[in-house]
């Protein structure tokens, strides 16, 4: 196959293929340990794609790798052939039948996004992985994925009804349910076809011939796992349809369908799911989070759990906890845990008591506690209800993000995770697995799925060593060992891959792993569907994502990274994909995949990219790469990833990084040059503002304007005021004039009056003064310079180092919790707790983190004042008005909209509703920018433009953000107001 070859395939697909290096390497991985470059990336748009690759990949003796999110732990979409990514246009729900309870959907439809597609019929598809909202259908059928209500909903095989795939010679089939009687008729049919037999015909007798020899029946029977284990993902189901019609008479009807479930794309391609859906859970979630001193004992206390029938018994070990206590976000969804007595975090046992009313969960839970204090089990027996059970579920999701935690080269390693064996016999299974760990002086984490019998175990390992690959290959074979003693499943729900198929044959036994070599030799005769997995799979120490003995470079930076590399930074995304999730899912991170779809727009892709290129780079300054350069130009530098990651990687930062050394190799371009240096020149622009004001308010002047420096001409430019807002503060004749050197005079706050309100957003200022004078504040403006976030934004970090060192240097000495350092423009005042700790000099760092304790929003000190008692709702009308608030991303992912929420809610008759907006789509700069103005658009598009436009006239939309009130303009005709404008104008 030659780069020819794929030029002329390139031709024939209505969708894309990516040939380049890029791509290549982005799809090098998945969230596993494994990497190997693919030969190219296919992006079909219809089944005649699929077609057209199947039978290239015949021709030229190739494979195809199917691809959803990209989400396997196990390898299973990782491999040198055309790596084949159907999650952005097979993604359409085609039929529903509520009556009798199913759905046929494409494989690259998002499993929470389908949940909300059957809500208002009052239906559910109940098999729930940890990725729920990202993951795809076809993904889940592929690996036969299950998730923490496995108790009631099992796995993905037990709701899959029937598929249509395209087979290995590129003609389509559908399988689902039938008689014994009509497959038994069928293999007659097939036998009587002899040289005529279809690929069909030739599985139908294959399976026959396999499954009807008493032999093999016994063999089965025999060595899989035992049939009490719900979770049994080991190998081909043989075990499965053994069960069914003719081979077991009372069996359900034979259906393949369940057999390819679970079969990790290695038989077909799937292009139909039909789905059985199930009524919707009950309506009362309560959550009884059971706070255990040891694993053993939270373990045991899951067998008493399991008597009440939960929806759900999870398990959080300490290290999770710990890890949580590290994340902004996931520190929030921790509010629940107390210590033991001796302060250590507890082994949280969270069992789901969902009924129809909270008063019988309240019984029910009284009744477990009470059983379980009997013996001794547990200390702290918290009940919760409504928005609190989804943190907890929440913190759950999050403990494989938050893993990638843990500082250094040492993680926790997709191993041994996944094993599962009969809940009774797991408190002594899990005995043995430490005694194991302890012998080869490792730890392991736990958490996950105690109630099935399947925890989620990660020994910590350092796969850049040889001792740590050697650590990695004995840690499976012996733990392989464990649970085949215990006739346990090695994989519960994330599949074989490459990662577990080399133990198959010891876990089923030589002849049933040759009866599976049989079957995918008669599905796939040319090995084109995702080789080297469950069957004939390569060493599982091989091509893995480090080598051993790999080195960490020591890379020189702008910002400090603390306690690890800038490449370890980018190494704690472990591919987890959090940052797939759509706008259906909520959140901010990544605004620009949500508008394109594309796997190289996410954070994920940011951090493989990066860590491929520190690593590998020959250069001097690694960072000198334009492959770097192509992924990140659609990062917003909105700083989702920095709160709504897990794994808390700060993208942004990691952006600006980038962006500095690459200018530092190739210099700065005039655009940013210009953007960076915003301040001085509307600085210089205010002495004439008429002249800026005529220019860019004249719609053809400013569009010949808008070319000449880059910008889109549709996009709309921010004028002048008439006066700077310092200027006019100084010419009060108020207390306002006060300064900070007069003697006598205490201020109550320190007004940051950063560069886009002092220029721009004069009313806004004005607005904001006046309204904290009317309240009793004395307002000063002190001496201070521009906050550096255009600087930071174009990633020009030596110019914005100046101005943070300026700015900590002016205010050391001046700020305390009683006068704080207040900010309307939350991009501005939020670089003092941001970005300006690890940029600063080293000897100004002590400094710039006390600042940044007395640093805070408007709304933050708004709130705070609020919750003082010294602003009080009488101060404000009484008048009845809806407020729709659109928060600014670096409030969300630095602060948070709930100051925001409580300050506009002040006036008592105000009705303060969030919109469930992400980023804007603007981002300082971004959204004016020529070639990024289209998918700034299509982010505001969204969610927040159209529920703007539905708003009625009367309806106040709230925005903190300057270039958020500014795209709000542009993309809805609609004024939005700052919160200090909306609250000045309520004043009575």
């Amino acid at each position: 196959m030659t780069t020819n070859d794929l030029s002329l395939l390139a031709v024939q697909l209505k969708g894309k293929l990516h040939t380049d290096s890029t791509h290549r390497t982005l799809y090098a991985t998945d969230a596993s340990a494994y990497r190997e470059m693919p030969a190219a990336v296919a992006i079909p748009e219809t089944v005649d794609d699929l077609k057209v690759l199947i039978s290239f990949a015949r021709q030229y003796k190739t494979s195809l790798i199917p691809r959803t999110a990209g989400t396997s732990l196990a390898g299973q979409v990782v491999g040198s052939g055309i790596v084949v990514d159907v999650s952005k246009h097979f993604t359409k729900i085609l039929e529903i039948n509520p009556d009798e309870r199913w759905v046929r959907v494409q494989p690259g439809v998002v499993r929470d996004e389908l949940n909300q597609f059957l809500r208002p019929y009052g239906l559910y598809f109940g098999p729930e992985t940890s990725t729920a909202n990202r993951a795809m259908i076809g993904g889940m059928v592929g690996n036969n994925s299950c998730g923490s209500n496995s108790v009631v909903y099992r796995d993905t095989r037990n709701h899959t009804l029937s598929v249509k795939a395209l087979l290995a010679d590129g003609t389509e089939a559908e399988f689902g349910p039938m008689s014994g009687w009509d497959f038994t008729k069928k293999v007659a049919e097939a036998s009587r076809r002899n040289g005529s037999a279809t690929l069909v015909d030739k599985i139908v007798l294959k399976t026959n011939e396999i499954l009807a020899n008493p032999a093999n029946q016994e063999e089965i029977r025999r060595n899989f796992p035992k049939r009490t284990i719900e979770r049994r993902n080991t190998g081909y189901a043989l075990d499965e349809v053994l069960e069914m019609e003719p081979f077991t008479p009372t069996g359900q009807p034979f259906n393949l369908a369940k057999f390819i479930a679970g079969s990790e794309g290695t038989l077909c391609f799937l292009t139909e799911i039909k789905l059985n859906v199930v009524p919707l859970p009950p309506k009362e979630n309560g959550l009884v989070c059971v706070h255990c001193r040891s694993i053993d004992e939270a373990l045991r206390a899951t067998l008493i759990a399991l008597n009440y029938s939960p929806y759900a018994v999870e398990l959080i070990d300490d290290i999770i906890l710990e890890c949580a206590n590290e994340n902004a976000e996931q520190r929030k969804n921790s509010f629940f845990v107390q210590k033991t007595p001796d302060d250590r975090f507890p082994i949280i046992l969270v069992v789901d008591l969902s009924r129809d009313t909270r008063a019988e969960i309240e019984q029910l839970a009284a009744q477990m506690e009470a059983e379980m204090r009997a013996v001794g089990m547990g200390y702290h027996f918290p009940l919760l209800f409504g928005d609190d059970t989804k943190k907890i579920w929440t913190l759950r999701k999050a403990g494989l993000g938050l893993l990638g935690n843990l500082p250094g080269d040492e993680k926790a390693v997709a191993v041994i995770e996944d094993t599962a064996v009969d809940v009774r016999d797991l408190p002594d299974y899990i005995r043995e697995f430490n005694e194991i760990l302890r012998k080869h002086n490792m730890t392991s984490v736990h958490y996950a799925h105690a109630g099935s019998g399947e925890l989620h175990l990660r020994p910590i390992i350092n796969l850049k060593t040889a001792e740590g690959h050697r650590q990695y290959r004995l840690i499976a074979e012996e733990i392989a060992t464990l649970v085949k003693k215990y006739d346990g499943s090695l994989s519960g729900e994330h599949g074989d891959g490459r990662l577990r198929g080399e133990f198959i044959p010891q876990m089923v036994g030589p002849h049933n792993y040759e009866l599976m070599r049989q079957i995918k030799h008669t599905w796939d005769p040319e090995g084109i569907f995702n080789p080297g997995k469950i069957v004939e799979t390569p060493p599982m120490d091989t091509f893995l994502r480090y080598e051993a003995g790999q080195q960490t470079p020591d890379v020189k930076t702008y910002f400090r990274y603390e306690n690890q590399t800038v490449l370890q930074h980018a190494e704690q995304c472990n591919g987890s994909g959090d940052c797939r999730k759509t706008q259906l899912s909520g959140g901010t991170m990544c605004p620009s995949y949500m508008a394109t779809r594309n796997e190289k727009d996410t954070t994920r892709a940011r951090a493989n990219i990066l860590r491929e290129m520190l690593t590998h780079s020959p250069k001097d300054n690694r960072f000198d790469h334009e492959e770097i350069k192509e992924v990140y130009d659609l990062c917003l530098s909105c700083k989702g990833c920095k709160n709504e990651c897990p794994s808390n990687v700060d993208v942004a930062k990691l952006k600006a990084e980038f962006l500095q050394h690459y200018y530092d190799a190739n210099g700065v371009p005039l655009r940013s040059r210009l953007i960076a240096n915003f301040t001085r020149l509307v600085g210089l622009a205010s002495y004439v503002p008429w002249a800026w004001n005529g220019i860019l308010g004249t719609p053809a002047l400013r569009r010949i304007a808008n070319r000449i420096v880059g910008f889109h001409p549709d996009r709309t430019m921010p004028l002048l005021g008439k006066t700077t807002v310092k200027s006019w503060f100084k010419g009060q004749k108020s207390t306002a004039k006060v300064s900070a050197g007069q003697k006598n005079q205490t201020p109550s706050l320190f007004l940051f009056c950063d560069e886009f309100t002092d220029y721009n957003d004069v009313l806004v200022g004005q607005k904001a003064i006046q309204l904290f004078e009317r309240l009793g504040y004395a307002v000063v403006i002190p001496e201070h310079g521009e906050s550096g976030r255009a600087a930071l934004s174009k990633g020009m970090l030596k110019y914005a180092k100046t101005l943070a060192d300026r700015n900590v240097l002016a205010l050391k000495d001046i700020l305390s919790e009683e006068t704080p350092l207040v900010g309307l423009e939350p991009s501005a005042i939020l670089t003092f707790r941001d970005e300006y700790p690890d940029l600063v000099s080293a000897e100004l760092v002590d400094d710039a983190k006390r600042i940044a304790q007395y640093t805070l929003t408007f709304e933050e000190f708004v709130a705070r004042e609020l919750d003082a008692g010294r602003i009080r709702p009488e101060q404000f009308t009484e008048e009845k008005r809806v407020i729709k608030l659109h928060g600014h991303c670096q409030q969300k992912a630095v602060s948070s909209l709930v100051p925001g929420k409580k300050a506009l809610s002040l006036p008592k008759n105000y009705t303060v509703q969030l919109i469930p907006s992400g980023c804007c789509g603007m981002a300082g700069s971004f959204g004016y920018e020529a070639e990024h103005y289209d998918v700034s658009m299509k982010i505001g598009e969204l969610v927040l433009f159209p529920t703007v436009r539905e708003q009625p006239a009367d309806v106040l939309i709230a925005a903190p953000g300057t270039s958020c009130r500014h795209q709000i303009h542009d993309g809805t005709g609609r004024t939005a107001q700052h919160p200090a404008e909306i609250l000045f104008d309520a004043l009575v």
